[in-house]
């Protein structure tokens, strides 16, 4: 009798232990279709640290002309292989600083400066602090660290000083949507497209309140776009969301702002150093693997050691063949553990920065210097866009009849759906009478200069 009420037991303690796995799996949360993976979830805290691996597969999903990850490594590969080469001829192996200008969209539903997710500029700053203390290793703050694999990567960050109409701006766009709380769905068709600044010159950072299927994940990031793929233009990928999202309470230093709305253990702006290194080509230091039996994933960095899946605390961790690179800020750890890019993740950025759309631009935008700003933005100043939404025809409006020399319209996807060189006031006038209803943009440009402008056909 005793032997058969063990049997039963151990059956029952089977029976619930595999009932519990299945209602587990069945309860993970989705996020842009898919499926969230449980070591993806903190077990103490229930974040989600980073959720750019499911968006990439959605955008591939829904833009064929996007390259597929082998198709993106082997782009790469190359760039990062002619960048050494060249080093190597040259004797040089460093590079010059590069300093990539910011906009940051703090996105509130009318709440009072400083209050919820309508944060202080001075929690704005103390993020800038942080990714300038991080991507240049600084010494004497957080960001630096002794390993020897240790890069400054020689990335610097700015506020903007110029807007896309070329006026002053502090480089912090505060916009009230009128909703408490965004989803997935909601972000990407309407608060990014709707908001976005010109991305080839700003990197575009959005703050906001995340909800529904976001609730629990701190942000994500869009992936850089490759280079000459199928023969599209430089607009090729979603440009209309380009940049990284953070939820509000994950965005800045508590450290630096004590003041600020944060949430320990991510209150020390290392998420937002976490996404950009997504956007600059940057993958987690496991490679994407989430079986946690493998070690047969690469992040393509021969200096961060194999790991086996995504750690978080900061408690050391053996897997493959060496202790996990916890400290790295590509790996899902609390953010006063992380110090760390490596030296082959800064080439893997640089190589990002000099060769993908709406990323080289950025090394040449000049609007984080307001005189040279407003002179790049003045000849193209006086244009609008009439009407707006448009229907059937859109007109762009020129001050004193100075026609651009040429204009571009694109639809969200980056497709372009019309190219123009404009001879005379009649080349102003677009039919868009066969576009389908949505948010669209145009690229005018004149001389050295260029303008992007949204309208909405409906």
């Amino acid at each position: 009798m005793k032997n058969n009420s063990n049997i039963r037991s151990i059956f029952l303690a089977a029976f619930f232990g595999i009932t519990t796995m299945v209602m587990q799996a069945q309860e993970l949360p989705k996020v842009f279709g898919k499926t969230i993976h449980a070591e993806s979830i903190n077990s103490e805290t229930g974040k989600i640290r980073c959720v750019t691996t499911e968006y990439e597969e959605y955008l591939q999903e829904n833009s064929p002309e996007r390259a597929t990850n082998d198709e993106f490594e082997q782009w790469i590969a190359q760039k990062i292989t002619a960048r050494k080469t060249k080093s190597a001829a040259t004797g040089q192996n460093t590079t010059e600083i590069i300093t990539i200008p910011v906009v940051v969209h703090v996105v509130h539903n009318g709440d009072f400066l400083g209050t919820n997710e309508n944060i202080a500029d001075a929690q704005v700053l103390s993020q800038i602090t942080v990714l300038n203390q991080d991507y240049r290793r600084m010494l004497g703050t957080p960001g630096y660290n002794t390993n020897p694999v240790g890069a400054d990567v020689q990335i610097e960050f700015c506020l903007a000083q110029v807007d896309p109409d070329g006026q002053p701006t502090t480089g912090i766009d505060r916009v009230n949507m009128n909703l408490a709380s965004w989803s997935e769905s909601q972000i990407e068709n309407l608060l990014k497209p709707s908001t976005i600044w010109d991305p080839t010159r700003y990197f575009n950072i959005w703050v906001c309140n995340f909800g529904s299927d976001l609730s629990d994940v701190l942000g994500y990031a869009q992936f850089p776009s490759q280079s000459g793929l199928n023969g599209l233009n430089n607009y090729e990928g979603s440009a209309s969301t380009d940049g990284v999202i953070i939820g509000y309470k994950y965005f800045g230093s508590q450290s630096i702002y004590p003041q600020g709305d944060y949430q320990a253990p991510y209150n020390r702006g290392r998420t937002t150093t976490h996404e950009i290194g997504h956007a600059l080509g940057l993958l987690h230091i496991w490679g994407n693997n989430w079986s946690n039996d493998s070690c047969s994933y690469s992040d393509y960095c021969d200096d961060t050691p194999a790991s086996n899946g995504p750690n978080s605390g900061c408690s050391q961790h053996y897997s493959c063949t060496s202790y996990d690179m916890i400290e790295n800020y590509m790996d899902y750890t609390y953010d006063s553990c992380m110090n760390i890019f490596t030296q082959d993740q800064k080439e893997r950025i640089l190589a990002v920065l000099d060769n993908s759309p709406r990323r080289a631009s950025l090394k040449t935008s000049t609007v984080c210097s307001a005189l040279a700003g407003s002179e790049d933005f003045k000849l193209l100043k006086g244009i609008n866009l009439y009407p707006n939404p448009a229907t059937s025809v859109l007109n762009i409006a020129v001050a004193d009849n100075d026609l651009p020399d040429s204009y571009m319209v694109y639809n969200s996807l980056g497709q372009t759906m019309v190219s123009v060189t404009v001879t005379s006031a009649s080349s102003l006038t677009i039919d868009t009478s066969s576009y389908s209803n949505g948010i669209y943009f145009i690229k005018i440009e004149k001389g050295n200069e260029s303008k992007v402008l949204k309208f909405i056909k409906k």
